[in-house]
Parts: C-alpha cells; structure tokens; sequence
C-alpha cells in the first residue's frame, strides 16, 4: 500500500541487470515509479517483460513509453539489420575493439531523451529522485553512463527544474562484478533481468551485453541463472 509521507523516485528501468539492481537498492527508501521505454530497439519486447515483472515483484508501478521516432533517426545496430557486434571474453578490456562497438550500438541521444523525460515524470508525480542504472564500467565506452554526465546533468537540473529534481546513480563508481556482489547481497530480483542486445526469449551469450553479463556472474563467484542461447 502506498504511504502519502514516502519520499517517491521515478526509476529509468530498462530491465537490465544493472537499473535492476540500482532500483532495487533504493526500493525501501523510495515509492518508486518505472519507466521502461520502447524505442524500436530489437529487445524492447524482452526488456518490456522483464520489467513489468520486476515490478510485480518488488511492487512498482510501472509506465511503457513509446518513442518511435528515436528508431527512425537510424545509425544505430540496435534499431536496425544492421549486424550486432559479437565479442570473446578476452576482448572485453580491449578498448580499440570496445569502442568501434560501443559505436555500432550507440542510439543518438538516448540517456539524454531519458532522462529528460524522466525529469518530467519526477516533476509532474512529485518525486525528487530519478534512479538510473549508470556504472563504471559502461562508463568506458559510453559517455553518458559516467559520472561526469551525471554532475553535468545534475547541474542542469538545478536551474532546470522547479522541483529540485537529482538524479541517483548508486552505482556509478561500480563495474559489473561489485553490481552482482551488490544485487546478491541486497536480493535483487536479477534472475528477472534481460540484458541481450538481440531480443531473443534467452540471451544470445555473445553480444557485448551478454559477454559483460556473463563474466560479471563469474568473477563475482556467483551462480549465473541466464538462458543463454550459445553457452
């Protein structure tokens, strides 16, 4: 049940792994409301369903926004046929190999429009907090995961907002191991989480995403409970 005196937080929840367990740290201390968007991304309908439970689970209410348009602005293998870089292991602290596909997946703009939209969210339901999933380790290859965007966006929002709106990014001096040793330690539901760039019912085990995910679950020595699809 809803308590009037609770301070309220609108998440930017993808249902990934890691807006999954930032939402999940901060689910006492706030009300929260997630947003998950669908921005013709070929995983929308995935992380559609994993945040709609996500939610059921943890008692969110929870809010689907639609931006077409972003998909049609192209340039962006996540919005299109174009090919989804696959990696090996090995290649995830190669920065040469990191950045040439941290470009191929780059979506023009989009924590910007997130979080914007969010800020509209957070003012219109009288939240003060906008919870998002940024980290160190994405940090490396996209700029608007790092702690330098989120000062910048935080200093805008004091001038920009009437309501004293921040944005709470708890782990945004984490890389993905920490975040699983976190998520355990704290019981998020990561099970429910969906982090594949392709969209399939399992994860396909070799984009970026999964390869990151996978090897967060094995250094952080703990059981890894994802479908994947190439083992």
């Amino acid at each position: 049940m809803n308590n009037p005196n609770r301070k309220k937080a609108i998440s930017v929840l993808s249902g990934g792994l890691d807006s999954t367990v930032a939402t999940s740290l901060l689910a006492e201390e706030y009300e929260v409301h997630a947003i998950t968007f669908d921005y013709g991304q070929r995983s929308s309908r995935m992380e559609i369903k994993s945040s709609k439970a996500i939610c059921e689970k943890l008692g969110f209410k929870h809010t689907v926004i639609e931006l077409p348009w972003l998909s049609s602005l192209e340039g962006s293998a996540l919005t299109s046929t174009e090919n989804i870089p696959e990696l090996k292991m090995s290649q995830l602290d190669d920065r040469e190999v990191c950045d040439e596909t941290a470009r191929k997946v780059w979506v023009p703009g989009r924590n910007v429009v997130f979080t914007s939209i969010a800020l509209s969210f957070a003012e219109a339901k009288g939240a003060k907090k906008i919870i998002v999933g940024w980290d160190l380790e994405e940090a490396a290859t996209f700029p608007d995961n790092s702690k330098e965007f989120l000062d910048t966006f935080n200093k805008l929002l004091e001038i920009g907002s009437l309501d004293n709106v921040q944005i709470e990014a708890p782990l945004i001096q984490m890389n993905k191991e920490e975040i699983v040793k976190l998520g355990e330690n704290i019981g998020s539901p990561m099970n429910m989480s969906y982090s594949c760039y392709m969209g399939n019912e399992g994860h396909c085990g070799v984009c970026e995403s999964c390869m990151r995910r996978k090897r967060a679950f094995k250094f952080a020595g703990i059981v890894d409970e994802t479908e994947y699809i190439n083992k």
